[in-house]
């Protein structure tokens, strides 16, 4: 029989969050495996935990990045709370799936789970579980991204948005201080605003004449329009349309920096500067819980229940 000491008891309650006597009992159990006396304790309780986190909303967590030489590597890890948000362990798991994710470069969310943790010998899915217990709110690995190349990034706040965007120019180019600056700014830019497309070649057909039946359906509904010429009523959709571009394309939004310039403007400005080709050529843009439905408590009817007036 193993020898369990306070330091081993001490160790597994820091990682789990478990009582004392529970994780002594655990590791005597364990023979003093640690890894096998989380698993019975996750056995002892934490499938039931999982099972009531699978029914809660995890619409906060943050958006990190990590660069490992060329490869640039974005996720998105969804929490309950932004307490556990700020978490250092939660943080510390975050910074080892972006490892694990460039070390592996899974195709899809499904993948990465089944890949090896970067650290602790489990896979992610594994860990996930292992994360869920210790905490106690339910998590999830909502979606991430891989780009390989010359990349600069931006992280809002405490990861609330997340850019990593990317260039094609010479090596010397890439170098020079005046370069970091424009990409930090081009990436800037995107992360202040919702940028659904590079420029007006990225937007879809089928986007593109959505847009234009929304605005001859404006258009005829406006009696001011009653009796124009098609060709005047083309030229006006055409005119409709720039408004889009302007609103949804990076290359034509006002630059934050410069409102009298455009963002395509101002990379040709910065390439004339340099003496350089310089080419945004993509960028991804993640909004943490973007999209998720968040459960909207009524804090008056809580109170009601709680003190049996409902």
């Amino acid at each position: 029989m193993a020898n369990i000491t306070a330091k081993d008891v001490a160790a597994l309650r820091a990682k789990t969050g478990i009582g004392m006597m529970e994780c002594k009992k655990a590791l005597v159990e364990a023979n003093g495996d640690m890894e096998e006396a989380i698993t019975i304790l996750r056995k002892r309780g934490e499938l039931k935990a999982e099972a009531k986190a699978a029914t809660r909303i995890a619409a906060d967590g943050i958006v990190d990045i990590l660069k490992d030489g060329d490869v640039t590597a974005m996720i998105e890890v969804n929490t309950e709370t932004d307490f556990v948000a700020k978490n250092a362990t939660f943080q510390e798991f975050v910074k080892n799936l972006l490892k694990t994710v460039i070390a592996n470069k899974p195709a899809d969310v499904d993948a990465l789970l089944a890949s090896d943790y970067i650290d602790g010998g489990v896979t992610v899915d594994a860990k996930l579980k292992e994360m869920i217990f210790v905490i106690g709110e339910k998590i999830s690995i909502r979606r991430f991204v891989v780009v390989e190349g010359l990349t600069s990034t931006y992280i809002h706040g405490n990861g609330s948005i997340g850019v990593v965007a990317k260039f094609d120019t010479d090596a010397d180019t890439a170098a020079k201080a005046e370069f970091v600056e424009f990409a930090k700014n081009i990436a800037l830019q995107i992360g202040a605003y919702t940028t659904p497309y590079l420029d007006r070649d990225s937007v879809p057909a089928n986007v593109i004449e959505s847009e234009k039946e929304i605005v001859l359906a404006q258009m005829a509904a406006d009696p001011k329009n009653a009796g124009k010429p098609q060709q005047i009523l083309e030229k006006m959709v055409i005119g409709k349309l720039g408004k889009f571009y302007e609103n949804n394309c990076l290359l034509d939004m006002d630059y934050i920096k410069d409102d009298d310039l455009k963002v395509g403007k101002y990379v040709e400005k910065t390439a004339k500067e340099l003496g350089a080709s310089l080419k945004v050529v993509s960028f991804v843009r993640f909004e943490k819980g973007e999209g998720i439905e968040k459960r909207e408590d009524n804090f008056a009817e809580e109170i009601a229940k709680l003190t049996g007036q409902q």
